[in-house]
């Protein structure tokens, strides 16, 4: 199989500025409320959150639902294109929610601000999460085509 890169859609330059953002933010978020941004810890956090802890979580939550339409106020949406039936589309899901719960945190939490702090539970888990993904890519395309 010979890889190609997608000239038409490589966009080293708002992905730069999109990784530029999300350091920025949690940095950020860490200074400001003393917490790591970690997508599942705050999601996690509204099923038995603490007294004064849920408006933060459910303003950080809806920043991330309402981000793309803020953004489609400055460029169109890219066009997004699945393909994978809704039962693979649940059971990822699933099995991503079980990932998170045994990884103590999910890709955001470790990858992003873990890394960031050099905290060695993070590295391993991010590894983890990396090594997991080359293993799945490398089955789905050549064992089970």
């Amino acid at each position: 199989m010979k890889m190609t890169i997608d000239w038409v859609n490589f966009t080293p330059w708002s992905s730069l500025a999109g990784g530029l953002l999300i350091g920025l933010a949690t940095a950020i978020f860490l200074l400001f409320n003393g917490r790591i941004a970690g997508i599942s810890g705050v999601v996690g956090g509204l099923l038995r959150p603490a007294d004064g802890d849920i408006a933060w979580r459910i303003a950080f939550i809806a920043g991330i639902v309402l981000a793309p339409f803020a953004f489609r106020l400055a460029a169109p949406l890219p066009s997004v294109q699945i393909d994978a039936d809704t039962m693979t589309l649940i059971a990822a899901g699933l099995l991503v929610g079980l990932g998170t719960r045994y990884g103590a945190g999910c890709t955001s939490g470790h990858g992003v601000c873990g890394l960031s702090r050099r905290s060695p539970r993070s590295i391993v888990a991010t590894a983890c999460f990396m090594f997991a993904g080359f293993m799945t890519v490398y089955a789905v395309r050549h064992l089970l085509t």
